[in-house]
């Protein structure tokens, strides 16, 4: 009985025992289940301070470095290219000789016209001696006749060959000019076997050979090109959908692959109207100058150019997407557009930053941003937005540095949540 008695008490303490076990991890699991719904239910914010510093909103494009003023230096006549005074990467000046084209030819041209020269005018002095002669012979006829010591006939002979002496002088006069024009572009088809510097600069290249036989009657050709590499122009393709954004004078900068990171300045001296199409892309050429006093910018270099739209320096800045372009929750229904006086001040903020010499000063927008205080609430807030680009917004007024602000929020296991607005425009960045 007492061994039966143990037994079945024993049986029961350790049901009981499992039964509260399992009680137990019931009651952890509903729990867990409890605070697994709360939690899913809060939202994460990510927040980013109110920062000061600089802004750009570019255009960005790549391009090409070439001189801005060169030459195709081509020779004139056609001959042996006898020698070359220069190598690429010469400095030259204006002037200076730069190669020979044998000149045996156009020597021998402008002896034989020489010679030819000066035997017609040895004839020019033989008919204006018998033209003296002719006229001495007429006026003693014509003395005679006054007397009647001679006939008509003879006079008229007189005259007849006086008139004929005079009209010969004339033609020999007009065969001499034509040869002495001839031997003008012989001696100039003589000098033309030398060439030379039409500008100051650098060679930078050199098409014909030495020994190389050149042939002007079927196109002129190079010889070689002079650049002035002082002034170099970059020319940049830019597509069809930002050329629209570009305006002349506006400021630019670009960089090189070597450059490591250094910057030229410069402004937009003129945008070509006439595109380019190359695989179906229309592109349009805008160019811009630059100094090169070091040489350190080469022909054909790689340009990566940022042409700056708007720009704003020691500004506050937030991200893009914290910005929303919607008006708030209360007043969504009863937006309005801004009024006369917020025109009026707008655009005296942009005239005052133009009349410092920004002129790429954008139009004031207003804007809505969510702000989270220190206590950890959140409120939206009315905003001035200036500059903006894909990355940050400059911030007017409504904000001040250091302040807070929504970029983003957060569920567990879900994606992150992006205020409307974000990146730029309404309807983007969102979830």
């Amino acid at each position: 009985m007492n061994l039966a008695f143990f037994k079945h008490t024993f049986f029961r303490s350790r049901l009981g025992v499992i039964t509260l076990l399992i009680l137990i991890v019931v009651t952890i699991v509903l729990l867990w289940r409890v605070l697994s719904a709360r939690n899913a239910d809060e939202v994460v914010y990510t927040t980013e301070p109110v920062v000061r510093g600089d802004i750009e909103n570019l255009v960005t494009a790549t391009g090409t470095l070439q001189p801005r003023d060169y030459v195709d230096v081509g020779a004139q006549v056609s001959g042996q290219l006898k020698k070359l005074h220069v190598d690429v990467g010469s400095e030259v000046k204006a002037g200076d000789l730069l190669a020979e084209i044998d000149a045996t030819v156009y020597a021998a041209k402008v002896d034989a016209t020489r010679a030819q020269l000066r035997n017609q005018k040895a004839q020019l002095l033989e008919r204006e001696a018998q033209l003296k002669l002719m006229e001495i012979n007429y006026r003693r006829q014509k003395n005679l006749m006054s007397e009647d010591a001679t006939t008509t006939e003879a006079l008229e002979t007189a005259e007849a060959n006086l008139k004929s002496a005079q009209a010969q002088l004339n033609s020999l006069q007009a065969q001499i000019e034509q040869i002495e024009s001839t031997l003008r572009v012989e001696a100039a088809n003589l000098n033309y076997a030398k060439i030379y510097a039409p500008i100051d600069g650098t060679v930078v290249s050199i098409t014909s050979r030495q020994g190389q036989t050149l042939n002007t009657n079927q196109m002129a050709p190079t010889v070689m090109r002079i650049a002035d590499l002082s002034t170099m122009t970059v020319q940049t393709q830019v597509s069809e959908a930002d050329i629209g954004k570009l305006r002349v004078d506006m400021p630019v900068y670009f960089t090189t692959l070597g450059s490591q990171g250094r910057r030229w300045y410069s402004t937009i001296s003129r945008i070509q109207p006439t595109p380019e199409v190359l695989n179906n892309v229309i592109l349009y050429n805008a160019l811009f100058d630059v100094p090169n006093e070091n040489r350190v910018l080469m022909t054909q270099m790689s340009t990566q150019v940022f042409f700056i739209a708007s720009q704003a320096k020691s500004v506050l800045l937030v991200p893009m997407s914290a910005v929303s372009f919607a008006p708030p929750r209360g007043e969504r229904e009863n937006a309005s557009a801004p009024t006369e006086e917020q025109r009026a001040e707008w655009k005296k903020r942009r005239d005052e930053m133009k009349a410092g010499g920004d002129q790429t000063a954008q139009r004031p927008r207003p804007a809505i941003v969510k702000v989270m205080n220190d206590d950890g609430d959140i409120e939206e807030r009315k905003v001035m937005i200036g500059v903006t680009n894909r990355v940050q917004a400059q911030i007017i007024e409504g904000l001040q540095e250091s302040e807070k602000v929504i970029s983003g929020s957060t569920k567990p296991n879900q994606e992150k949540i992006v205020p409307a607005g974000g990146f730029g425009g309404p309807g983007m960045g969102r979830r």
